[in-house]
């Protein structure tokens, strides 16, 4: 990338300034939020042929008539009717496609009054706009001082210029209600532009604000979602999922959206496995449910209700079968006859950091272990070679001399002897770090 390029992917277009001084900006598919995917592309419908979805910065668009007689096209930079003054837009949809962004926001095209497309931005539009543009950021951190020197209790999150450079919109986040009526008057003297306050929500930043999720694509809030539905902790009930609020929120401090993303497919599976309140009744005693796997609408029941040790596995049909049985008075065999025992799936969190993170380690002491292993080998074997065999004809054993260096390493106590009181080492297992 030269330096006379430049992407603006809240606006999603590419702006770079040619060798003879003119400034070119091309739209970019992809680079933008909420965008939109053309399906419909060279589909014929007259009724549309005016329509054109146009975006600005970030997720706002809206959809203008093309009153110009012009041709235009996808990807074209056009002016546009705002309400005083006018804007500069690219056009990102056009065709019957659009029928069914205004089907989707319920726009009916016979009664609702469009704005209109003017004409194609030319080259002194677009420098005009770019120079509102490089206002944007200065602007935003000196009305954040504003602010905070009067004492709001607001946060301004974005700051927007019209094409013509005479407007801006305040994106701002408040609680509670804002009296900013001193703080327009300042912002007028300040910046000598048109001022229009847009009160948004914390999930409507982080949409203007864009940024990447846990899960490591773009957030759903900049991507596609353009309608935001009440998110619960039901939600997380319903999966299994711990109340952990750190876990469960996402970048703009409220519940993850995509929580209601597999909530219809847990509580459909849900609907399936039995509500159990008391044990299964066996021959050979009660069996208790310990966990519950609802996706593959398995359950695990165990015969010691303070232990995850032995884990036999049902399926919630057989459940449904063996309640029954118990109702009228039948108890079926035993679970160990019908399936093996299963251990708890257990995943430790220690070493996720770097998978390799002890391998260096561990090749030191294999290292050092190899050398003294071989410098005590070498004199050992001297001297096994040289000493004569005694009178009933038998070598000394070379073994006595490692369990005297084995009693040496071993765990001591106060008196320097063995824990244990013997001469002999402790027995009991080390414990494993898990």
């Amino acid at each position: 990338m030269t330096e006379s390029k430049r992407y603006d992917c809240s606006r999603g277009c590419v702006v770079e300034r040619a060798e003879t001084g003119e400034l070119d900006c091309t739209y970019r598919q992809g680079c933008c939020k909420l965008e939109v995917y053309d399906w419909l592309a060279g589909v014929n419908q007259e009724q549309y042929d005016d329509f054109f979805e146009v975006r600005f910065k970030n997720t706002r668009k809206g959809i203008y008539r093309n009153g110009s007689g012009q041709s235009i096209k996808t990807g074209d930079l056009v002016i546009v009717e705002a309400a005083n003054g006018h804007d500069l837009g690219i056009v990102t949809l056009e065709g019957p496609i659009v029928g069914r962004q205004m089907k989707c926001r319920k726009i009916n095209p016979e009664t609702f009054e469009f704005k209109r497309i003017y004409r194609k931005a030319k080259i002194f539009d677009i420098e005009k706009w770019q120079e509102a543009i490089a206002r944007e950021h200065e602007t935003m951190i000196r009305s954040r001082q504003i602010a905070a020197e009067l004492g709001l209790e607001m946060k301004i999150g974005d700051v927007e210029f019209q094409g013509d450079g005479t407007k801006a919109i305040f994106y701002y986040i408040a609680d509670g209600r804002v009296d900013f009526r001193q703080l327009i008057k300042v912002f007028a003297e300040e910046f000598r532009i048109r001022i229009e306050m847009k009160q948004i929500g914390a999930r409507q930043e982080a949409g203007l604000i864009g940024g990447l999720g846990v899960c490591g694509r773009e957030l759903c809030c900049s991507n596609y979602i353009s309608s935001f539905q009440s998110i619960t902790t039901s939600a997380a009930r319903c999966q299994d999922l711990s109340l952990n609020p750190q876990k469960l929120a996402g970048q703009c401090g409220k519940l993850k959206c995509c929580l209601n993303y597999e909530t219809a497919a847990y509580m459909d599976a849900q609907s399936r496995i039995p509500k159990i309140h008391n044990p299964l009744e066996f021959e050979d005693g009660l069996a208790y449910l310990m966990k519950t796997d609802i996706l593959r609408e398995i359950m695990y029941f165990s015969y010691d209700p303070s232990s995850f040790a032995n884990l036999y596995p049902l399926y919630a049909e057989d459940v449904w079968d063996i309640i029954r049985m118990n109702r009228e008075g039948i108890k079926p065999e035993s679970l160990k006859g019908d399936s093996e025992p299963v251990a708890p799936e257990f995943v430790t969190a220690v070493g996720d950091d770097a998978i390799n993170r002890f391998d260096e380690a561990r090749r030191r002491k294999k290292k050092k272990k190899s050398r003294n292993a071989q410098k005590k080998a070498a004199p050992v074997a001297e001297v096994n070679a040289s000493e004569p065999a005694d009178n009933e004809g038998k070598a000394s054993e070379p073994g006595k001399e490692k369990q005297k260096k084995e009693h040496k390493g071993g765990n001591k106590g106060p008196k320097g002897g063995n824990r244990n009181g013997g001469g002999r080492r402790n027995d009991r297992p080390k414990k494993e770090n898990i």
